[in-house]
């Protein structure tokens, strides 16, 4: 078993294909046959998500349908301290989960023809992003 920790560079609002970054934050990726790879976001307002990887629509669909399902300043937040992005951050954060788990199989991630991995990106501002890569196998 591998652990290492990964900052992912501040990005905008919205959906971003990381998988790169997950590859090479994890080297040890190309010396394991199979095994299995847990990315885990250590945020509350930023989550991750595996989906389309080639159309960038996908990823702007993705954004508006999130914004007209958790709306900014719904009249019965209470967590309204960091501004109007934040409590619909974390549901949407929720929403989508902290962590995805792919297989490994002979060195690569063993994800399908179309499939990235996304960070999701609730904030205005977010800042980078701290991610834990655990190789298994």
């Amino acid at each position: 078993m591998r652990q290492t920790q990964i900052t992912i560079d501040a990005k905008p609002r919205g959906f971003h294909l990381i998988t790169e970054d997950v590859q090479r934050g994890m080297m040890e990726l190309t010396s394991n046959e199979t095994g299995v790879l847990h990315v885990f976001i250590k945020h509350s307002s930023a989550s991750l998500t595996i989906n389309e990887n080639a159309d960038p629509t996908v990823r702007q669909d993705f954004e508006s349908h999130f914004n007209q399902m958790v709306p900014e300043n719904a009249p019965y937040y209470r967590h309204t301290y960091e501004g109007p992005d934040d409590m619909p951050a974390h549901l949407k954060s929720s929403i989508l989960g902290s962590s995805v788990t792919i297989p490994v199989t002979n060195g690569h991630l063993n994800l399908g023809t179309w499939q990235g991995i996304y960070l999701c990106e609730h904030r205005d501002h977010g800042g980078p992003r701290k991610l834990v890569l655990t190789l298994l196998g």
